[in-house]
């Protein structure tokens, strides 16, 4: 007979969630560069030496608030509509990217900022943009961009615009309205891409 699942977070899980948590209302008020280890320790309700127990400094905090966000990114995708015209999905496909940023901002910031310092907050972006790119890969494909591995092939296309729809979202996240015009023109340049854009 299988062990019975536990239905409910241990103490020690919804600890580390309390950390999180603190890090990213930090995250919001201030920026990663004033959090501390005190600081977000504080706002978990928690000491600084009991934070030590779950991480074993800042840049772990961040990271695992990294990987719950994409977690959560993933979870929040919807399928394409395979019956959904390729411009209508690369609508709903940047729209669904520019919510992310509305919704985790100073958290994909803080991905993008530490990335170069962090490997594992670098991992996690890095395969966050794979996984986008494999996905537009094939909305470009079906929408009748050749398939080819060449510099003009839609895996190569996918990727170089997800990485300019990445840098374009962070900045505009920063500005009020910035991800609304955005957004406008992020999805005018990828369906400029497709025959008939």
């Amino acid at each position: 007979m299988a062990p019975k699942r536990r239905e409910t977070p241990s103490k020690g899980d919804l600890r580390e969630q309390a950390i999180l948590d603190a890090a990213e209302v930090l995250l919001e008020r201030e920026h990663a560069e004033p959090m501390t280890v005190e600081s977000i320790a504080k706002g978990a309700g928690i000491s600084r030496g009991s934070l030590y127990f779950y991480f074993g400094s800042k840049q772990e905090v961040l990271a695992a608030l990294v990987a719950r966000t994409v977690a959560r990114l993933y979870l929040d995708e919807q399928p394409a509509d395979p019956g959904l015209p390729a411009h209508d999905t690369v609508r709903r496909a940047v729209g669904n990217a520019a919510r992310a940023w509305r919704e985790h901002g100073p958290v994909m910031r803080a991905a993008v900022e530490f990335g170069p310092e962090v490997p594992e907050i670098a991992r996690l972006w890095r395969e966050t943009i794979a996984n986008n790119a494999e996905a537009m890969t094939r909305v470009l494909v079906a929408g009748g961009l050749p398939a080819g591995d060449g510099p003009t092939g839609a895996a190569a296309l996918a990727q170089a615009l997800c990485w300019m729809t990445e840098r374009n979202f962070y900045h505009a996240s920063t500005q009020p309205g910035g991800l609304d015009r955005m957004t406008e023109t992020m999805v005018e340049i990828w369906c400029r891409l497709l025959p008939g854009g």
